[in-house]
């Protein structure tokens, strides 16, 4: 008999809602034996990748699914139905395979692009043209059915039951639940005739939303953090139930015993999903100008670069040759010849608008190519740069180079980019803000009412920098331990905030990430708009560069607009400098920094950085380079 599988899992992309980190909800499902298991988070697929990533590091079969808002009519239409409840219904959707997958991508994009009224909604229209390799489940309380059923009656819950059918042929499925709440049961008597009646088959699955049952008071806390209510306010949302846990199959054996037929089938419904991605270099298409004489961009890039080497050197020495032989040949043997030259283009279209861009920063400045592209504006043999710490044959990671550009007109880049690559084709990068070891200690204290001054107090006893958890402040600061078991209310601080520290709070822009895709993104990724407007990827930089996309850093560093203003007002007076040609010799200006009057100085502006200087008295360029690495 197929073993149960949980396919109704929330995890912390649920943000704000679910409590599962993901790495965690595998680890359950290891525990349990389970041999597959579903990520269906609210509306959005965030989490998609690394959870597929993490299952099959677990040797765990990932269904990527998502629990979508559907509208109650249109998904363009913004007036609530009074009649209804809420402005959109739960419906659950999971990948059978890669198109099922793209499909999925296709909807939630959709639903944050064209649908969005307080949810991001999708309506029957979409799910018509994009049900092809997607099982659907009728959901909880809050789907369309169970709503019918507990407020139209019969006829209105057989009737939509039939139209999803229609949709999904027999891979639609009615979803009992049982958390001990008194509408289900209802829903569940009535699921069980349309069932019988209609030859839709039953299927049990828990809303989980956190891991153990214990966790339903941090839970209780993390629903206060969102909807910005403090425990004791009766108005407030809450979970009526301590059962939206990941439960054991035999707790779900138990559970559902009159019902052993929908257990069971949830490992049949885990045996038709079976998604392979493959993860490969998916660069955007660079077109060769007509007029080039080479016929492929291994042939162009060559072409350029060493076209560029005479521009920079005159005549090419044995030394530059071979390096650029040697660069070249990696960078063809491993398909990037397309990367060098598209980052090139943009960087020569903010040139000729008179951009300011930077000379380049990080370990692309190792790349001969990329000097003589002009991607950069360091020569690596001066300097001794080495190649592999950019490009390593050993590692196969997509190259990166990240460029600054005047922090005013960074946005002029992107859409350049966009008027090449097309619009549809690129776009800016998700990342996710963490309830990091003090902030989650903020939250909590403000749901459970506690001062603001002893809040603040406790906050501040976890100390700062990157890396720090609530459990190593604990081993650390004795005071802060002796705290937590001061009392109770303490106590549940500590308690609460170590099982919430590190679940994603919110998602925004990253402030220089750019994806660019050969074709539609949302057959990489899915879209995301933020409250403000912003359309970025679902995935983030991490997730993005695992599926083999191109993503860029295009940094707007106001280091360099302050750097450009400044040359044209000295111009302006009849003195000019040349920015690429100051000399690195001048006496006064190391007498400068060896006092420390940097004040304004990228990267050595720093009270810690200004002492630095003071003490090592820097009086060659080398010494910069060692201060600052």
């Amino acid at each position: 008999m197929p073993q149960f599988v949980h396919l109704h899992n929330h995890s912390h992309y649920s943000l704000l809602d679910g409590a599962c980190k993901i790495g965690d909800l595998i680890g359950a499902a290891v525990k349990c034996e389970m041999p597959a298991l579903a990520i269906t988070d609210h509306g959005n697929m965030f989490g998609a990748i690394e959870f597929y990533r993490a299952a099959r590091k677990q040797g765990i079969k990932p269904i990527i699914g998502v629990e979508a808002y559907v509208a109650p009519g249109s998904r363009k239409e913004r007036k609530t139905d009074r009649r209804v409840a809420d402005t959109s219904f739960h419906l659950v959707l999971l990948a059978k395979n890669k198109q099922g997958y793209q499909n999925l991508m296709r909807l939630v994009s959709i639903g944050y692009l064209e649908g969005f009224y307080y949810r991001p909604r999708i309506d029957k229209e979409v799910l018509r043209e994009y049900h092809e390799g997607i099982i659907a489940f009728s959901a909880c309380l809050k789907g369309e059915v169970p709503y019918y059923l507990l407020k139209k009656g019969y006829e209105e819950a057989r009737r939509c039951a039939l139209e999803y059918r229609e949709i999904f042929k027999d891979d639609y499925y009615l979803e009992i639940h049982n958390h001990g709440i008194p509408e289900e049961d209802e829903v569940r008597k009535g699921l069980v005739e349309l069932s019988k009646e209609l030859s839709i088959p039953l299927v049990a699955t828990n809303d989980v939303h956190y891991l153990k049952r214990e966790h339903y008071l941090p839970h209780d806390v993390l629903i206060c953090i969102q909807t910005g209510k403090d425990r004791d306010d009766p108005n407030r949302l809450r979970y009526t139930t301590d059962q939206i846990y990941f439960k054991t199959p035999d707790e779900m054996a138990r559970t559902f015993a009159e019902y052993e037929g929908a257990v069971s089938i949830t490992g049949e419904i885990a045996d038709k999903c079976n998604l392979d991605l493959d993860f490969r270099v998916a660069l955007p298409n660079f077109q060769i100008p007509s007029d080039a004489r080479a016929q492929t961009l291994d042939e162009y890039l060559e072409q350029l670069a060493f076209e560029g080497a005479r521009r920079r050197f005159g005549q090419i020495s044995t030394e530059v040759e071979e390096r650029l032989r040697h660069e070249l040949g990696i960078i063809k043997r491993m398909g990037y010849s397309g990367y060098f030259l598209i980052v090139m283009d943009f960087i020569n279209f903010a040139r000729s608008q008179d951009i300011p861009v930077g000379p380049g920063r990080g370990s692309a400045a190792g790349s001969l190519v990329s000097y003589c592209l002009g991607i950069t504006n360091i020569d690596p043999l001066k300097y001794n740069l080495i190649f592999e710490r950019f490009l390593n044959p050993e590692r196969v990671t997509m190259p990166d180079i990240d460029i600054d550009f005047c922090y005013e007109r960074r946005e002029e880049i992107i859409e350049y980019v966009k008027r090449k690559y097309g619009e549809q084709n690129v776009t800016q990068i998700i990342t996710f803000g963490t309830m990091a070891a003090r902030a989650v200690i903020r939250d909590v204290g403000r749901v459970l009412k506690l001062r603001y001054g002893e809040v603040d107090r406790i906050a501040k006893m976890i100390p700062s920098g990157p890396g720090v958890t609530l459990e190593k402040a604990l081993e650390n600061v004795p005071e802060l331990r002796k705290l937590a078991e001061q009392d109770d209310l303490h106590k549940q601080l500590v308690d609460y905030s170590r099982t919430l520290e590190g679940l994603a709070r919110h998602a925004s822009t990253h402030a220089a990430g750019v994806v660019i895709t050969p074709n539609a993104l949302t057959n990489y990724t899915p879209l995301y708009k933020s409250p403000q407007g912003d359309v970025t990827t679902q995935y983030d930089m991490k997730m993005l560069e695992h599926i083999g996309v191109l993503k860029m850093d295009f940094l707007g560093l106001r280091t360099l607009t302050v750097i450009h203003k400044t040359v044209k007002a000295l111009a302006e007076k009849g003195i000019h400098i040349d920015i690429d040609n100051i000399p690195l010799d001048d006496p006064d200006t190391y007498d400068l920094f060896s006092k420390g009057e940097t004040v304004g100085v990228f990267q050595f502006e720093s009270s810690g950085m200004r002492d630095y200087l003071r003490k090592l008295k820097p009086q060659v360029f080398e010494d910069l380079i060692a201060m600052n690495a």
